[in-house]
């Protein structure tokens, strides 16, 4: 029976003590004595550490800021032209070290190889053959009857690289009584350029080896595009 009682009035005490905890108010927190001017406060190495590693709220410039560059100081040309890819690839890699841009372009080119002296296709072959018959009666030995490709049965009176010696054998065929014709010979050729912005004053033409000489003309540069916002 003591025992029960002794257990009663623990358990009692105890909880008297828990609403006591749960109803006080805290202590006030005390404001620290202010300091004398002059005198630093106490930091914490760790407090120390974090200020430190911190980046400032606005960082200043270290020096004045990089021009943008001079317009004048650029020059812009076109390179050419190359004959073969080979040749524009050896001097691409040679001036993209030095140069601010670059760029390469193809042409076609219609080069005059000559003229040709003729005779239109005949329509057949036996019309081909007896017309040279003729020519050789008249004493022109020195012409062929083509027998192939898009001039097949016409007669050919020879090739020359100037005109004025084309004309006069123009002129020789005719006087026989034949219709002969002069027709320019053309080859269309590709040709490479390289358009470059580069420095003034820097020595490309020493990177070209044997193509140092190349053509060089001045051409407008290109303004520079705008910055994607």
């Amino acid at each position: 029976m003591l025992a029960r009682i002794l257990v009663l009035v623990l358990l009692v005490m105890n909880l008297g003590v828990g609403v006591w905890w749960w109803l006080r108010q805290p202590p006030p927190s005390v404001a620290p004595e202010p300091l004398d001017p002059g005198v630093p406060g106490l930091q914490l190495l760790s407090e120390r550490a974090m200020a430190e590693d911190a980046p400032p709220a606005e960082a200043e410039a270290v020096g004045p800021p990089q021009p943008l560059a001079d317009p004048g100081q650029r020059i812009c040309l076109e390179l050419g032209p190359w004959v073969t890819q080979v040749d524009l690839r050896r001097a691409l890699d040679a001036l993209t070290p030095v140069v601010n841009r670059i760029q390469f372009r193809e042409a076609r080119e219609v080069i005059r190889r000559g003229y040709r002296v003729f005779l239109p296709s005949q329509g057949s072959r036996e019309k081909a053959l007896e017309v040279a018959r003729q020519l050789s009666a008249r004493g022109l030995s020195d012409y062929y009857v083509v027998t192939a490709g898009d001039e097949r049965d016409s007669i050919s009176l020879g090739l020359f690289r100037d005109e004025a010696n084309a004309r006069a054998r123009l002129q020789q065929v005719r006087a026989l009584g034949f219709d002969a014709q002069l027709q320019p010979r053309n080859d269309e050729l590709p040709q490479y350029w390289l358009d470059i912005d580069i420095d003034r004053g820097t020595e490309w033409r020493s990177l070209l080896g044997r193509h140092r000489d190349i053509g060089a003309r001045e051409i407008p540069c290109q303004a520079p595009s705008p910055a994607a916002g």
